[in-house]
């Protein structure tokens, strides 16, 4: 009997496991049956993820969201913003209020192995920097030692402030706020010397401030921030989908698969062009999405150099430079996975 009983016991305990995974890998079925996507995204962040006055939202992570929503949906308009705070944003996909997360959340261990998390890959290479008055006479952050620096609470950018500052043995008066919004505010009414937060959102940010002209980035960057989407654990399916998304983008850029000649590019003999646009091969069925998924997504908004300019780059109001988000073969380090 204890044989039979320690044979059995395993089998129980896999079949349990087994279920569970089974129970919740149902998120492209969710997701088709609902005909929307929930994305959880930041709200307040020029550039990343941001509402207009009609309710309109525009961003890279909200591109993002969209481009998921054609590959699936077949529409990028069925998407659900949610706004959600750093603090809320976990338990918001933990719990299944939202299909994924897309809102410049940093990659790192403690996140991907401790919160049920699967980060998708990186949508921003990113780094924490600073922001300070002209008036202050600052030219480097390492002649901050005894400021005042606003910075948002529960962030890995509260973190690296302090892990900084005592790397350079330097005292800092770190002054945190539950909002990136009260923050900035706290900064531009004079309350401390220096805001800091990843560099792209210091760009996004500074338009917000009462005289934007009167305040410089400060050239140090302190920290790696791989900023990406994520998923929960337990739905492999969902994830794959998640992260053929976001390389169906680069890849398209690579192969000069724009939304202007996408229509055009179907007709290509080129191969690697053909399995992308799905005129070769069987990648969208492995998916679980249409054959043409990747036109769709391009389609709608086009490959990840024209999400990056429209919304972070030469075309929009932050006019930030590519920099490492360049393609690996233009100087910079994006680089995705083949489709074949």
């Amino acid at each position: 009997m204890k044989k039979l009983f320690k044979l059995i016991a395993p089998v129980a305990v896999l079949a349990v496991a087994f279920a569970a995974q089974s129970a919740s890998a149902q998120t492209l079925k969710t997701v088709k049956d609902r005909g929307m996507l929930n994305c959880g995204s930041n709200g307040t962040l020029a550039g990343f993820g941001l509402p207009d006055a009609q309710g309109q939202w525009t961003g890279l992570d909200v591109d993002f969201c969209k481009a998921i929503a054609a590959a699936v949906l077949g529409d990028a308009k069925k998407v659900k913003f949610v706004p959600l705070s750093a603090k809320d944003r976990f338990t918001a996909l933990q719990s299944g209020e939202v299909d994924i997360l897309a809102r410049n959340t940093t990659w790192t261990s403690s996140r991907d192995t401790s919160l049920g998390l699967n980060f998708v890959g990186v949508n921003y290479y990113d780094g924490q920097g600073f922001i300070v008055r002209k008036t202050l006479k600052v030219n480097s952050a390492l002649e901050l030692a005894g400021a005042s620096v606003c910075v948002q609470q529960g962030t890995t950018t509260e973190l690296n402030l302090s892990d900084y500052f005592r790397a350079n043995n330097m005292q800092v008066k770190t002054v945190t706020f539950a909002t990136a919004n009260e923050a900035v505010k706290a900064y531009d009414a004079g309350r401390c010397d220096a805001y800091t937060t990843d560099a792209s959102g210091l760009y996004a940010e500074r338009l917000k401030l009462a005289n934007s002209a009167d305040h410089i980035v400060l050239p140090e960057i302190i920290s790696k921030e791989p900023l990406g989407p994520a998923v929960r654990h337990g739905d492999d399916q969902w994830f794959d989908v998640a992260k053929w998304v976001l390389y169906a983008m680069i890849n398209a850029e690579e192969l000069n698969i724009t939304q202007k000649n996408v229509d055009e590019m179907v007709k290509s003999t080129n191969p690697d062009v053909k399995r992308f646009v799905g005129t070769e091969g069987n990648y969208g069925e492995q998916l679980g999405l249409p054959k043409d998924w990747a036109v769709q997504i391009i389609k709608a908004v086009g490959n990840y150099g024209e999400v990056f300019d429209r919304n972070v780059g030469a075309n929009s109001p932050l006019k930030i430079e590519r920099g490492l988000n360049k393609l690996w073969n233009k100087g910079g380090i994006q680089y995705a996975p083949p489709v074949r």
